[in-house]
C-alpha cells in the first residue's frame, strides 16, 4: 500500500483519538466545573451557561464562520482536516456531556482538563490539522499585522475569555482556576509536541524546493532561506531550504514536505534560544 496513503489513514485515526481526548477534558473536567479554558472552547462554555445550548453544539457553530473564512483565505487543502477535527470534537463533547464529572474539585479539574486538552491539540497538530477557532483567526491577523507575535495574540485572547468567565459567573476563584487550566495546557502541549524545546531548525533537501517553499510561506507564514548546496557524491547543485519554526508548526512542516516530495531529505534539530523577529529581542535580553 502507498506510504502516503497509509500516512493519511494514520492521520485520520489520530485526529479521531485526539478529538475524543480533547472532549474528555472539556466534558468530564472543565465544563462541569464552570472552567472556561480560553479559545473557542472557553467561549462555548460561557455561552452554554447563558443559552442552555450544548457546549459541543456551540463549539461547532462558533467554528462554522471561522472555517468558511479560512477556506476563503487559505483554500480547502489547508482546512479540510481541521473541519474533520472540529466535527468530531463537537460530537464527542456532546456525547460525553451525558456522564458525570470525574471530580468536583476545581483545581484537579483545571489540572486534568488542561493536560487532556493539550494532549488532544498536540495530536491534532501532529496529524497536520488544527482545532480551528483562534488558530485560524490569529493566522489571519498575523498576515496583516506581522509585528504582532503569535504567542502574544493567543495569550491575550485567552486572558480576555478567562476574565469574561469570572465576570459572567461572578466568581473570581473560577476565573483563577480557569487561568491555571490555560497555563497547564500551554506547558503540557510543549511536552506533547517536542518535549518542551523552544523551537525547531529544519533543513530540507528536496527535488521540489519551489513548491515546498511556496507552501511553507503561504500556509504556515514562516520565514525560509534558500541555501546553495552541492552533492558530495554526485556533484549536483541543489537548493536547501532552511527554516526555524515554533514547536507546534513542526509536524505541519513535515506533512507539507511529505505531500510535495515523499523522497525529500529532512534534518530537524532543537534550538533552545533564537534571537530575531518573531522570537527573542537580542538587545532586550542583554540589557
Amino acid at each position: 500500500m502507498n506510504r502516503v496513503y497509509l500516512q493519511q489513514i494514520r492521520n485520520i485515526l489520530m485526529i479521531a483519538a485526539a478529538a475524543f481526548i480533547y472532549a474528555m477534558g472539556i466534558s468530564l473536567f472543565l465544563d462541569p466545573n464552570n472552567l472556561a479554558p480560553g479559545g473557542m472552547t472557553g467561549i462555548a462554555v460561557i455561552l452554554n451557561r447563558l443559552s442552555g445550548i450544548e457546549t459541543g453544539t456551540l463549539y461547532f457553530l462558533l467554528n462554522v464562520p471561522i472555517v468558511l473564512l479560512g477556506i476563503w483565505k487559505f483554500g480547502w487543502r489547508f482546512i479540510i482536516k481541521t473541519v474533520y477535527a472540529i466535527v468530531l470534537t463537537s460530537f464527542f463533547t456532546n456525547l460525553l456531556a451525558g456522564y458525570d464529572a470525574l471530580t468536583d474539585d476545581p483545581l484537579l479539574a483545571a489540572l486534568a482538563g488542561g493536560v487532556l486538552i493539550a494532549v488532544g491539540i498536540g495530536m491534532v497538530f501532529k496529524a497536520g490539522a488544527t482545532t480551528g477557532g483562534m488558530d485560524i483567526i490569529i493566522k489571519i491577523i498575523r498576515q496583516k499585522y506581522r509585528h504582532l507575535k503569535t504567542g502574544f495574540l493567543f495569550q491575550s485572547t485567552d486572558m480576555l475569555i478567562v476574565a469574561a468567565s469570572g465576570f459572567i459567573f461572578r466568581d473570581l476563584n473560577i476565573a483563577l482556576y480557569a487561568l491555571i487550566a490555560v497555563l497547564v495546557n500551554g506547558r503540557a502541549m510543549d511536552y506533547v509536541l517536542y518535549g518542551g524545546d523552544e523551537a525547531k531548525m529544519i533543513y530540507i533537501i528536496t527535488a521540489k524546493p519551489c513548491e515546498v517553499g511556496r507552501r511553507l510561506l503561504k500556509e504556515l507564514d514562516v520565514g525560509i532561506t534558500y541555501l546553495q548546496g552541492k552533492g558530495g557524491w554526485t556533484g549536483q547543485e541543489k537548493e536547501v531550504i532552511f527554516c526555524v519554526v515554533r514547536k507546534q508548526l513542526g509536524p505541519r512542516v513535515e506533512e507539507i514536505v511529505k505531500e510535495e516530495d515523499s523522497s525529500a531529505f529532512m534534518i530537524i534539530t532543537s534550538a533552545s534560544e533564537i534571537y530575531g523577529e518573531g522570537y527573542k529581542d537580542f538587545f532586550a535580553e542583554t540589557l
